[in-house]
């Protein structure tokens, strides 16, 4: 095999490919990058549960394979001058690597011993921005559990509709649903639940910009097309929770909030709050304003936040963090909160009565004052 390439585009493609390299595995072909070289220079990485493969644009002098020791292989071309790289590989796996008057010469392995990723069909792929894409698991992905006892909620669940792209995400204490609603029906009907690991690759590769992002269910993985990048994972099995079921409509008080200015006011009476010192913050809605407070060992914390609407003196407690991840996940600059009592989530929603998100958190049972 014999090839050269642009090195700001080898290093870029070895970066995409090396993050699903397996760390440690029984099969050592899997600690390294699986490297083609054919009508297209192509780079995978794989772990048996997920994989990504890159092409890149390279002028091709002989055709092969092998698998190259991916964190070597990155940090040789990546301290390379900024010019072309050359790279060979004999029959006994000997590589050389030339760039300007630098050379290496490494020992790569053969490519026999890399396992096939698996195959799915290309056939009815849903298609949406790469930037819709990235919101929607950006929106979501924070809210996954990490409770192995139920792992379907390792993942997120996306409902693809005629008219919508659903993702929600849940970990038993808030639930996180973002929503894409396409320009064109999307001429598909698909329910999976796919791995959070896997997501955050995608969200990595994606770019904020409207080209397109395909994604196509297979039988029991999942392909996403990103340019010149693919990923394929492992789907994950269970049942995954009616999240329509528990998420509160109708709810008796709405207020409406900047979000900016309700953030801040949560992320200062949560500055005496760590993971060593826990306490909820404690929330007094009444007529147009919010009341916060924290107690903690460290000491005590209150502010106040401008609200629109009346509260009813509605006392509830939270998760400072919980609650401040939904806020900065809220894409608009002011959100309606949703609340009936003080045992009953608060929800997050769009203040034009639309469904494009929701964000509900669980209350935490407060001691009496």
């Amino acid at each position: 095999m014999k090839f050269t390439c642009e090195k700001a585009v080898l290093v870029s493609a070895i970066s995409v490919a090396s993050r699903t390299v397996a760390q440690k595995s029984a099969i050592a072909a899997l600690e390294g990058i699986h490297i083609h070289a054919g009508a297209r220079l192509r780079l995978s990485g794989y772990n048996l549960e997920t994989g990504i493969t890159v092409t890149a644009p390279a002028d091709i002098q002989e055709e092969g394979a092998c698998v190259m020791p991916a964190r070597l292989f990155f940090e040789i071309v990546r301290k390379l001058p900024d010019e072309t790289v050359s790279v060979s590989v004999d029959e006994n796996y000997q590589v050389s690597i030339r760039c300007g008057i630098s050379s290496f010469t490494i020992t790569a392995m053969d490519a026999e011993n890399y396992p096939e990723l698996p195959d799915v069909e290309y056939d009815n792929a849903v298609e949406i921005p790469q930037r819709a894409l990235k919101d929607l698991i950006s929106g979501t992905i924070f809210s996954v559990s990490e409770n192995q006892a139920r792992p379907v909620h390792t993942g997120c669940l996306f409902e693809v509709e005629e008219e919508s792209v659903t993702m929600v995400a849940v970990d038993g204490y808030r639930l996180a649903l973002r929503r894409f609603l396409p320009e064109a029906p999307t001429g598909r009907t698909l329910k999976f639940v796919a791995p959070a690991a896997a997501l955050k690759e995608v969200e990595k590769i994606l770019a904020d910009a409207d080209e397109p992002a395909k994604f196509t269910l297979g039988s029991k993985h999942i392909l996403f097309e990103v340019g010149d990048a693919t990923l394929v994972c492992r789907l994950l099995e269970g049942e995954f929770l009616d999240w329509r079921r528990v998420v509160p409509t109708g709810s008796p008080i709405q207020l409406t909030a900047n979000v900016s200015q309700l953030t801040a006011c949560i992320e200062r009476v949560g500055l005496i709050v760590s993971e060593k010192v826990k306490s909820p913050v404690r929330c007094t809605f009444s007529e147009n304003s919010g009341d916060f407070r924290t107690v903690t060992t460290i000491g005590a914390a209150h502010d106040v936040c401008p609200l629109a609407g009346d509260g009813k003196d509605l006392e509830i407690g939270f998760n400072c963090r919980y609650l401040l991840d939904a806020l900065r996940a809220v894409p608009d600059e002011e959100t309606v909160l949703e609340l009936s009592n003080g045992l009953s989530p608060i929800v997050m929603t769009p203040t034009d009565g639309g469904k494009r998100y929701a964000y509900m958190v669980l209350p935490v049972r407060l001691k009496e004052s």
